[in-house]
């Protein structure tokens, strides 16, 4: 802040002597170069007849010569150099207000200050939540990847230790099949040739 209260101080100095000059209503200030002294004619061999401050408000009457011709708040009329009137208040007499201007300036610019470092660090402060969430569904979606992974690899092998398990199931039908088949078959080449019973004759014939 120490930089800017300068650029202030000229920029409010810029303005208000800019606002002065345009108001030509015979409303003059003393500068801040006027001796103490003031005459009562329009040269130096005049008496020295009072003092005017650096920075009194003076009412321009006339000018003759180098001389002009005004009127202070104490209604006297007096002569002093021209060279030592301006037409805009003078720097010191400026001062008072000019600092008490910059110092609101200043303050306000504290508060906005704050009030945008405030905001940058609740901005900050959501920023850094986000990219804590955005990492957490990052390592919850790569969990994820992985499990899905070892889902379908176990799917994979469940699906041929199945086909496996049919395989055999089928074998162990045909064998089954074929065994009792050829069981049937040896049966029907065995029986015909087996003895026959004879049948006991009855004692009644």
């Amino acid at each position: 802040m120490s930089r800017i209260k300068p650029l202030m101080l000229s920029l409010v100095l810029g303005a208000c002597a800019f606002n002065a000059h345009a108001q030509d209503d015979g409303q003059h200030w003393v500068s801040d170069k006027l001796p103490t002294y003031v005459r009562s004619g329009p040269t130096e061999g005049y008496r020295i007849v009072g003092t005017l401050e650096s920075g009194d408000p003076v009412t321009l009457l006339e000018r003759q010569g180098d001389y002009s011709h005004v009127r202070g708040d104490d209604g006297d009329a007096v002569w002093i150099p021209s060279r030592y009137l301006q037409d805009s208040p003078s720097a010191s007499s400026r001062l008072p207000e000019l600092q008490t201007r910059v110092d609101e300036l200043t303050s306000k610019l504290d508060g906005i200050n704050e009030e945008w470092e405030q905001r940058v660090e609740d901005m900050t402060t959501k920023l850094n939540s986000r990219a804590e969430r955005i990492e957490e569904l990052e390592s919850r979606n790569a969990e994820l990847d992985s499990a899905y992974s070892d889902a379908q690899e176990t799917t994979r092998e469940l699906k041929a230790r199945l086909d496996t398990q049919e395989q055999d199931l089928l074998m162990r039908y045909f064998t089954y099949g074929a065994a009792v088949a050829g069981a049937g078959l040896l049966v029907g080449l065995i029986v015909p040739h087996l003895p026959r019973r004879r049948k006991r004759r009855s004692g009644w014939f």
